[in-house]
């Protein structure tokens, strides 16, 4: 009988590893760079601030410090759970190409072979969103700038940043990313929240399009939107929900409502925080049981390194300037990552 009871132990132990499920991982983040400048007077841009010359004292030697700050972030974000560490990251406020290749040209990325997506846009403060990939996950299948119209009181058009959607195979299957950035509060939240509901609504029209084809595509909305989870923008014309049991087919889930609520964001301003960098994933990604790659968790990558220990911003992200004295940090934003797991059969 003791013979027979191990006898049936054993095999039940070994049924039960043979059908421990495995997973491939994939890191999808977004972050804000703040003045990702290069050093050159463009004549076409609004960039002289960002120059030797200009207010900011902007030499190579803090190009090249900048360079090296955020290289130090990105090449960490998602190493916690891949050695590959992101296969996506948007950002926000990068000035052109240039700036970029010299990010992805850093040592820590040789073996990722990263590549960019990106398109010089209208905004009058001369800055852009852009989408870095690492090709192992992601291939580009279409990209294009959304133009975002505003107008000004007069009915002239104000410029700002358009939202960059790009379409492609995320291991071999499509996907839709729209990163954005949206206007600022500039002028009171309230009297700039139309500006951003209409940035919203580039966005929205686009996914509406798809959905109405199939309502399991997969997207991914990301950005510095300038607005909280709570936020118009955001909960309304989005429709973006904060709980996965509210999210109808086609619909948005948003993963940092909870955060907001804690009181935990991605940026401060007068001892408030604000999280306005949020990646959401369409209904899609929340069914477990797929083929495809799946949301798991939701982070703010806000490690020890990148915050203000002292003065008045302190707790807060460490940013590249206070005001025009260089500070020797990174941004003033934290970034934030989604994981995504895909079981391999």
């Amino acid at each position: 009988m003791k013979k027979l009871f191990v006898a049936v132990f054993c095999f039940t132990f070994l049924l039960s590893f043979s059908q421990e499920k495995k997973f491939k991982v994939g890191v999808i983040a977004f972050y804000n760079l703040e003045n990702l400048f290069d050093t050159i007077n463009d004549p076409d841009k609004n960039d002289e601030d960002f120059t030797p010359a200009g207010a900011n004292q902007y030499t190579a030697k803090v190009y090249e410090d900048k360079v090296r700050k955020l290289t130090e972030v990105l090449s960490q974000i998602g190493t916690d759970v891949t050695p590959d560490g992101f296969s996506m990251v948007g950002v926000a406020e990068i000035e052109n190409d240039k700036v970029l290749q010299d990010l992805v040209a850093q040592p820590e990325f040789a073996n990722r072979h990263l590549k960019i997506v990106h398109f010089d846009g209208p905004d009058e403060r001369s800055i852009d969103p852009a989408l870095i990939y690492n090709p192992k996950y992601f291939k580009v299948k279409h990209s294009e700038p959304l133009f975002v119209r505003m107008a000004n009181a007069d009915g002239s058009l104000h410029y700002t940043r358009d939202v960059l959607w790009v379409s492609g195979l995320y291991d071999g299957e499509m996907i839709h990313v729209f990163v954005n950035h949206w206007p600022s509060r500039r002028g009171g939240e309230e009297a700039s929240a139309p500006a951003r509901a209409s940035a919203a609504a580039v966005s929205k029209r686009v996914i509406d399009s798809l959905m109405l084809i199939d309502p399991n595509t997969k997207v991914i909305v990301m950005g510095d939107l300038n607005d909280d989870p709570t936020s118009p923008s955001v909960a309304k014309v989005l429709g973006a929900k904060g709980k996965v049991a509210d999210v109808k087919d086609g619909g948005l889930y948003n993963p940092w409502a909870d955060f907001l609520k804690k009181g935990i964001g991605t940026l401060a301003y007068q001892d408030s925080w604000n999280l306005f960098d949020q990646i959401m994933l369409s209904s899609g990604f929340l069914k477990k049981e797929q083929n495809g790659f799946f949301f798991s968790k939701a982070h703010i990558f806000n490690r020890n390194f990148m915050v203000t220990k002292t003065g008045k911003y302190k707790g807060y992200p460490m940013r590249t300037y206070d005001g025009v004295i260089y500070n020797g940090g990174y941004s003033d934003h934290f970034p934030t990552y989604c994981v995504m797991l895909k079981e391999v059969k």
